[in-house]
């Protein structure tokens, strides 16, 4: 009877504290879990309440272009320039092969370049013409020795460049520092092409 009593009492009985211990415990790891995955649940609610409650964007105006901007695709608002700029060193760039057969009112030989100097000379086989192009140094040099050895011969141009000069078959003009010399070889009357050298320096004094 002692050995019976003993076991029973080495049991442990439902409902006792270490069983109620042990089920609390292994309860815990659920509990978590349970909390956690309401909590996710409530977070992806309030996402959804926050996104269908935000104001839709509007799309931009002029038919789907950068933001800020009302002008259509493939439209710029830049107004494009009525010359292209050239450096003012590039004297064949300056005075083009067209200006210069205009100029010599007959076609010449694609321009030669040497330095900042350009030659457009007609075909030896013809009459004879001839444009001489000089930009950068050699057209401060051409001017400076011009305005030296035939000071009176330099007829001062209005609104060309910032300063400019028409001399027989010549003009110079400067925009800021830059000097172009244009010389026109013709065995005709200089006067003549007065009128070309001036609108051929208008142009010229654009692209500076």
């Amino acid at each position: 009877m002692l050995n019976i009593h003993t076991r029973d009492r080495g049991r442990t009985r439902p409902g006792s504290p270490s069983r109620r211990r042990r089920t609390a415990l292994l309860g815990a790891p659920v509990a978590a879990l349970l909390v956690l995955a309401l909590q996710g649940c409530q977070d992806l609610a309030t996402d959804a309440g926050d996104k269908a409650s935000a104001p839709a964007k509007s799309a931009p105006a002029g038919g789907g272009g950068a933001p800020g901007s009302s002008k259509p695709d493939g439209q710029s608002s830049a107004t494009p320039s009525a010359s292209p700029t050239v450096a003012p060193d590039d004297a064949c760039g300056l005075v083009t092969q067209l200006e210069a057969d205009q100029l010599a009112g007959m076609s010449l030989g694609h321009g030669r370049a040497i330095g900042d100097t350009c030659t457009y000379t007609a075909p030896p086989d013809g009459p004879t013409g001839q444009v001489e192009v000089f930009a950068g140094e050699s057209g401060k040099n051409y001017y400076d020795a011009e305005h030296t050895l035939h000071p009176d011969s330099l007829k001062p141009l209005a609104d060309v460049g910032d300063e400019a000069y028409l001399a027989g078959g010549e003009v110079f003009l400067r925009v800021g520092e830059h000097w172009v010399s244009i010389r026109l070889v013709r065995l005709e009357d200089e006067a003549e092409h007065a009128k070309l050298l001036t609108d051929l320096a208008l142009k010229v004094a654009g692209r500076l």
